[in-house]
């Protein structure tokens, strides 16, 4: 059965550009499709298409009979005075009719009517109600809310005071419950922290409908979606698998048309050559050689019919890296931030050191934002102290992007923040980050996104920097930009601190994590492979602490959390020291084995000398950890 069928799909906003050109494609029932295509290339106007929001100039649409399909992109509005819990609850609108009619007849019995027909209407009514879940909904809203951090708190809050992110979240939610047909996802994860979106994974899979997802993240597209459809030049390509096969194949494809067009080029060489010497001989004299020419030249025509395949052009631009000296980045003493009665975090001590790659993480609200912003100067602490090294060289990528000038252009916003940059030098930049021709003369305020991040990160990478700060780094981002700013990163060679929920970006950069959770900052000084595992060996490791316990520890306050973090930290710190240690071992055994090879054994010893300078560290931290754990137990 097919569930949405897209055929001849034209749609243009000006007479000289189509941005749909024919677009035909199908989804059957039960499918997960991944809709790629870079920014701008029509996917979400195929989306509001789909659901009737935007009409299309030719072509036909046919989504199956009786299908609901549910859109979660643009934010509906609720009535005034709707609050979260109340948004979520609209999901069941027509199990609250059939509540409505069944309460109707219920008076109308109780009343003294005792119609068979009514009692049998009744009873239908009461089967359908069940059916629905009519009964559970209190149960499958709890669910729902827990599993995309919707908190109790929030849940009372007015809808149209959360932000942004706050509101696509509820609204997923409210989406979810509705219990659609065909999900029209376009970039659900986008402010989804790593819990909430690996449950909407574990969702989508048990999910019986038709799923539709315009997304960035390739982690979440690996584990949800079955095909890709890729929007490109208006039309729609099409591959048999997750975004892993997607990748491969689009380059498989790419060298097989290259291969088949240099293969006529040279054939259509050959040709030219020949037909040119025929039409000399033809000039000489020779007038059957003419009409050869002529048939020739025919035929070379006739084999052009390979276009010479094309990349889309990549931004070329690298981060200016400042030499380092000194060993100390950043150091952390004491750190406590609340706002109002909410504490953030509280007595956070952490230490960076030159070229260390931080990932921070945690759930959406817990402070990585306002951390970033004490690090870098912009936020106030409420005790403690932060202190960069005193050659250090900071530039800080904000999650929300704003300029002072909006009204702006692009041109004369580099102009006016650089200045000794001249307008040529200005624009050469810009077009190396995709800003060219009359784009460079569109203000700022017009930009989306995805155009800002560009816009600042082309200023950031203009200077010379050793210490750099990303806040969702990738937001906004289509997979190609996210893959260059991965490649900029990935040449960088000084000290990284980043926030980001894209697994891709984590798992490729951070060798240290930073789990900002209940008030306090958990070390773990491995990569993000290493601590999914070790998460997961903590949940098997520690059962759910009975209530009573909990209520217990509520109760003991921010002294009880603190002495459990730094306890975490400390047996985190005793098992590194442990495994250097092993490893320092190893090297002094493998340094016995090859000591008649003078080369290996210089690679050995400086492989020991690293590992002891680590070593060292460690042990210096678990002298700060054990002293901080004897303060806290005094308390």
């Amino acid at each position: 059965m097919i569930d949405i069928s897209v055929t001849g799909l034209v749609k243009s906003f000006d007479l000289e550009k189509r941005i749909l050109d024919g677009l035909t494609f199908q989804v059957d029932a039960g499918e997960r499709v991944g809709l790629l295509g870079r920014n701008g290339a029509g996917k979400t106007t195929l989306f509001h298409i789909l659901t009737g929001e935007l009409s299309a100039d030719e072509g036909d649409v046919l989504i199956a009979p009786g299908r609901r399909v549910g859109l979660i992109s643009q934010i509906p509005v609720y009535p005034a005075g709707y609050t979260v819990e109340d948004v979520l609850r609209s999901a069941f609108a027509r199990m609250s009719r059939l509540q409505e009619e069944m309460d109707t007849l219920a008076e109308r019995m109780a009343g003294g009517e005792s119609d068979v027909g009514l009692l049998k209407h009744y009873g239908d009514l009461t089967a359908r109600f069940e059916g629905l879940g009519g009964y559970d909904t209190d149960t499958a809203v709890n669910k729902v809310a827990n599993g995309l951090s919707i908190s109790t708190d929030m849940r009372s809050r007015l809808f149209d005071e959360l932000s942004g992110g706050e509101k696509t979240r509820v609204n997923l939610g409210r989406l979810i419950l509705e219990d659609t047909d065909i999900l029209l996802l376009d970039e659900p994860t986008n402010h989804l922290d790593l819990q909430a979106t690996e449950w909407l994974e574990d969702y989508l899979t048990r999910f019986r409908g038709t799923v539709v997802s315009i997304s960035h993240d390739r982690y979440f597209l690996d584990r949800t979606v079955q095909r890709i459809i890729e929007i490109e030049g208006g039309k729609a390509a099409f591959y048999s698998g997750n975004y892993s096969f997607y990748a491969i194949e689009k380059e498989r494809r790419y060298q097989e048309r290259m291969k088949q067009y240099l293969k006529e080029q040279a054939k259509i060489q050959q040709l030219e050559k020949a037909a040119e010497q025929l039409r000399l001989w033809a000039f000489q004299g020779m007038d059957k050689t003419y009409r050869r020419a002529v048939s020739m030249e025919k035929r070379i025509e006739r084999m052009r019919t390979v276009e010479k395949p094309t990349k889309a052009r990549k931004m070329d631009a690298r981060f200016a890296s400042r030499e380092f000296r000194g060993d100390e980045v950043l150091q952390i003493k004491g750190l406590t931030k609340a706002f109002g009665a909410h504490t953030l975090f509280s007595d956070i001590y952490l230490r960076v050191t030159g070229g260390e790659r931080i990932a921070l993480l945690g759930e959406n609200g817990t402070g990585k934002t306002t951390l970033l912003n004490m690090i870098v100067g912009r936020e106030g602490a409420d005790s403690g102290s932060v202190r960069q090294g005193p050659a250090v060289r900071t530039a800080y990528l904000e999650q929300v992007i704003r300029f002072d000038h909006p009204e702006r252009s692009l041109v004369d916003t580099m102009l006016y923040e650089k200045r000794n940059m001249t307008p040529q030098s200005a624009r050469n930049r810009l077009a190396a980050y995709q800003f060219q021709g009359e784009d460079v003369f569109k203000s700022v305020s017009v930009l989306s996104g995805g155009e800002l991040s560009r816009l600042r990160l082309c200023m950031l990478m203009d200077e010379e920097i050793n210490f750099l700060i990303l806040d969702e780094p990738t937001n906004h981002l289509d997979i190609a930009a996210r893959e260059w700013i991965e490649e900029a990163v990935e040449a960088y060679d000084g000290t990284l601190l980043f926030v980001s929920h894209d697994r891709y970006f984590i798992n490729r950069f951070a060798t240290r994590i930073w789990e900002l959770a209940e008030g306090t900052i958990h070390d773990y000084p491995m990569g993000f492979a290493q601590y999914h595992a070790a998460k997961d060996e903590e949940r098997r490791a520690s059962p759910a602490a009975p209530a009573a316990v909990k209520r217990r520890d509520t109760r003991t306050g921010r002294g009880s959390r603190s002495r459990q973090a730094v306890r975490k930290q400390l047996t985190i710190c005793e098992s590194t020291i442990a495994r250097l240690e092993s490893s320092a071992a190893a090297l002094d055994e493998e340094m016995v084995v090859h000591g008649s090879d003078v080369d290996k054994l210089a690679e050995l010893y400086r492989q020991k000398q690293d590992v002891e300078a680590r070593l060292e560290e460690e042990l210096l931290r678990w002298e700060e950890l054990s002293a901080r754990l004897e303060e806290t137990e005094s308390i």
